[in-house]
């Protein structure tokens, strides 16, 4: 079920952009890309927590999981990849995607989200790091 008030469930965001829809989720590309390949993986169905999901559900979202990580590995070469759940201003059950790079923002410390506009990538330049994503899903 979604809820129409919801920036996950519409996908109607400021602050991202629709890179695909995957088996039980959708994955966004963030504007700020502080950390180049940033996204979030959200779950379709409306949910803020992750025992809502049924076993069958949960096992899907662990591979759109995988799927999408694998992708932004071969896509940005990162040193590691940071795994981020929060929800607390918007409810709906999602993960950040954070590839980290030593020697880059915040190595060793938790990301930071910056909507100061220096590091908010052009929609075009935006669609292109999309579409490389795409390229490796």
């Amino acid at each position: 079920m979604k809820d129409s008030r919801c920036r996950y469930c519409t996908c109607a965001d400021d602050i991202s952009v629709k890179v695909a829809d995957l088996e039980t989720s959708a994955l966004l590309l963030t504007r700020d890309q502080s950390y180049k390949g940033r996204c979030i993986l959200a779950l379709n169905d409306h949910k803020t927590e992750l025992f809502m999901t049924g076993p069958e559900e949960l096992a899907a979202w662990a591979r759109d999981l995988s799927r999408a990580a694998k992708a932004l590995w071969e896509a940005f070469s990162p040193d590691k990849i940071n795994y981020a759940a929060f929800g607390d201003l918007y409810p709906h059950l999602h993960l950040h995607l954070v590839p980290k790079y030593r020697g880059g923002p915040e190595w060793g410390r938790p990301f930071v989200l910056d909507l100061s506009g220096d590091n908010l990538l052009p929609p075009e330049e935006l669609e292109e790091r999309a579409g490389l994503i795409r390229r490796y899903l």
